[in-house]
């Protein structure tokens, strides 16, 4: 038996001007092929690894034709999607008995607003009756093209991502399950006109919490073998964009809808809760700095500035956390990472412990924005510099390598440091600072451009956390985008939107 697997992974934000080229993929050099997309992965927490141990496991010989990954930014471009699609289509024609598929679910490409959907019609046409495995991340957009050419489907049960590699071995056991004819897989999707907001969706708050144990709940009753409650991603302008439902029976079409349509009216009936309403930035700083200075735990107050976070999509390079920190006198500040490749080479040519003066962050534009963000002048030494090469040592994303690009530390004169690098990348690991000689525990203030996915590590050292609204293409402020695909009437955006009766 041969099993294909592969990872084709892209969440995109209509509104990024960042684009998604195909050297963007990895870790900035492209796509991995052939045993070095198997070399990438195999060790790490991906599915894309227990998509590999369990197919060895089964006795298949394993093929991994491509693994293509990268940060949320535009959607991607025509030549980028092609060629990994073609990679994957080239493995099925060569022939295979199954493939597993690591893919996210809400990508969208210049000529497929279904990223997902379009490359398993692409599939399905060359290979009708392949059994397939799709695993999905929690933010997916589900589309009844992903649904229908698919024989199992699972998504992620935790944002931060902790579960990754299990829903590799929860959808791999299942297809094997599947080929040994130990189950009849039959599924059932639908979706709410809810558009839940990032910032809402960690899966360990209310209302996510009781949702998602809803879910895990339906999962333990007789003929269910998985159930999946998408969150979706909302700044993926689409017109399936928002919170869904998989449900895997077997056997039992009737059953699966059943327990959809139960977790959709949950869901609706927990709107509200899914609803983030922005404050002024000025009220958030202040508060970050009132948590500083009263009684507490050691470690840093935290100020999030998700506006800018790079996987969802965000520039990195916009200031307006960190100039408001500055200009109300916080200090003994940290901040990572600021994408500004111009400034970093500046830096490194003026070398470590020069002083300088140098604008950062502000330089990509983003016209879907009426609010631009601007370059923050700071006068002081440089620190450090790094290649940026990093391995996230986990809870999220473990294993996988990080390349921030050429890196520095900058040392600014009113007592705030800025890791600065060429390339975007997240913060999941204390090695964003570490690399560049700030301990993160020891400040007084991080800023972060990150949402969620930073808890996991950073809560942990953190004094108290404080989310801040400031600019950006991932802003949890829907009134700043103008969607124009999105199925209408939905909730948040229309008050008269409302869930079909079952």
């Amino acid at each position: 038996m041969k099993i294909l697997v592969a990872a084709f992974s892209h969440e995109t934000n209509s509104f990024s001007p960042v684009p998604t080229t195909i050297d963007r993929f990895g870790i900035g050099t492209g796509p991995y092929y052939g045993e070095a997309a198997r070399a990438a992965y195999e060790k790490t927490g991906m599915p894309m690894a227990a998509f590999i141990r369990l197919a060895e496991a089964a006795g298949a010989t394993v093929v991994t034709p491509v693994a293509a990954r990268c940060s949320p930014s535009a959607p991607v471009d025509a030549h980028a999607y092609d060629t990994i699609c073609e990679a994957i289509l080239e493995a099925v024609r060569e022939g295979c008995d199954a493939a597993m598929l690591d893919l996210h679910g809400a990508m969208i490409a210049e000529q497929a607003d279904d990223g997902e959907g379009a490359l398993l019609r692409r599939i399905r046409a060359v290979a009708p009756d392949l059994p397939i495995a799709l695993a999905l991340d929690f933010h997916t957009n589900l589309t009844a093209d992903m649904v229908g050419n698919a024989t199992v489907a699972v998504g992620y049960r935790t944002y931060p991502h902790l579960d990754m590699y299990e829903t590799g071995e929860r959808a791999g056991r299942l297809l094997l399950d599947a080929l040994a004819g130990r189950i009849r897989p039959v599924m059932a999707w639908g979706n709410a006109p809810m558009l839940p907001h990032t910032l809402k969706q960690d899966t360990n708050d209310e209302p996510m919490r009781s949702l998602m144990a809803l879910a895990a709940a339906a999962e333990q009753e007789p003929g269910i073998l998985a159930v999946t409650m998408f969150a979706g991603f909302p700044l993926a302008d689409t017109r399936e964009a928002g919170l869904s439902v998989l449900v895997v029976a077997d056997g039992d079409a009737a059953r699966a809808r059943a327990v959809r349509d139960r977790l959709l009216a949950a869901a609706w009936a927990a709107r509200e809760g899914l609803v983030h309403h922005p404050r002024p930035l000025a009220e958030q700083v202040a508060e970050a700095r009132r948590l500083a200075e009263g009684p507490g735990a050691p470690g840093p107050v935290l100020l999030i500035d998700h506006a800018d976070n790079c996987n969802s999509g965000g520039t990195l390079d916009a200031m307006s956390v960190v100039a408001e920190a500055i200009c109300q006198g916080l200090t003994d500040l940290a901040v990572a990472p600021v994408c500004d490749p111009e400034a970093v080479a500046e830096l490194m040519a003026a070398g470590v412990g020069a002083r300088a003066t140098v604008a950062i962050g502000g330089k990509m534009a983003s016209p879907t924005l009426t609010e631009q963000s601007q370059p923050l002048t700071l006068t002081g030494r440089v620190g450090a510099v790094s290649d940026g090469m990093l391995t996230v040592t986990g809870p999220v994303f473990t294993g996988t390598a990080v390349n921030m690009g050429p890196s520095v530390r900058f040392d600014a004169d009113d007592g705030v440091q800025v890791i600065v690098t060429s390339r975007r990348i997240e913060p999941y690991d204390l090695g964003v600072f570490r690399s560049l000689g700030i301990e993160p525990a020891e400040k007084r203030y991080l800023v972060l451009k990150s949402r969620i996915q930073y808890k996991p590590t950073f809560v942990p050292i953190a004094r108290a956390v404080v989310e801040c609204d400031g600019v950006g293409v991932a802003s949890s402020d829907y009134s700043l985008f103008r969607f124009q695909r999105l199925r209408r009437p939905i909730y948040p955006l229309d008050a008269d939107a409302g869930l079909a009766p079952a």
